[in-house]
């Protein structure tokens, strides 16, 4: 979720090992068959989806980024979507929020979800939250997530997620896959 490369560039600690860990996730899901869902953030001009009212967002349209098909936006080439794919648009924090994630997940009758983006105190949390509420079975791959506050993530995955999670490191995932091939 939101690995956009201006987010990454703006919000990831460790980009190196992160975008690896990340991308090593990914190629170990498709090799097992499991279906990729990318969530971005993003928004069309003139930033029609964002209320005065929401002052964290209302910064994003002052700055001018986060438009659709622009610079920035884009989801980072080192963990890039594949033919497939499917790709999810938000306009809030939360992935569900305002989207047709719940949608995409209950054509394919998907109940259980494998979540990690930037930021840990973001994205991944407030849909961990939702997910866990409309019962989703929840796995967080911790090492896949990152905030610019370590503090806050190291609290998050530690203490937080595991209450609606399972919460493991990425080496851990790839080598449960790796082992029902």
């Amino acid at each position: 979720m939101d690995f956009q490369s201006a987010i990454v560039a703006g919000y990831a600690t460790d980009q190196e090992g992160l975008l690896q860990r990340a991308s090593g996730a990914l190629a170990a899901s498709r090799q097992a068959g499991l279906p990729i869902v990318y969530v971005r953030v993003g928004f069309r001009p003139d930033y029609p989806e964002i209320s005065p009212r929401n002052a964290g967002f209302s910064a994003i349209k002052r700055s001018g980024r986060f438009l659709l098909g622009e610079t920035g936006a884009e989801i980072h080439s080192a963990v890039a979507p594949h033919p497939g794919d499917v790709g999810v648009t938000k306009h809030r924090v939360n992935a569900f929020a305002g989207t047709d994630l719940e949608m995409v997940l209950r054509a394919s009758d998907i109940d259980t979800l494998i979540l990690f983006g930037i930021a840990t105190s973001g994205v991944v949390l407030s849909t961990v939250r939702h997910a866990a509420d409309a019962d989703y079975r929840l796995l967080v791959l911790a090492d896949c997530c990152s905030d610019k506050d370590v503090e806050v993530h190291r609290c998050l995955v530690e203490k937080v997620f595991p209450r609606q999670a399972t919460v493991i490191a990425a080496e851990e995932f790839t080598q449960a896959l790796a082992s029902m091939s």
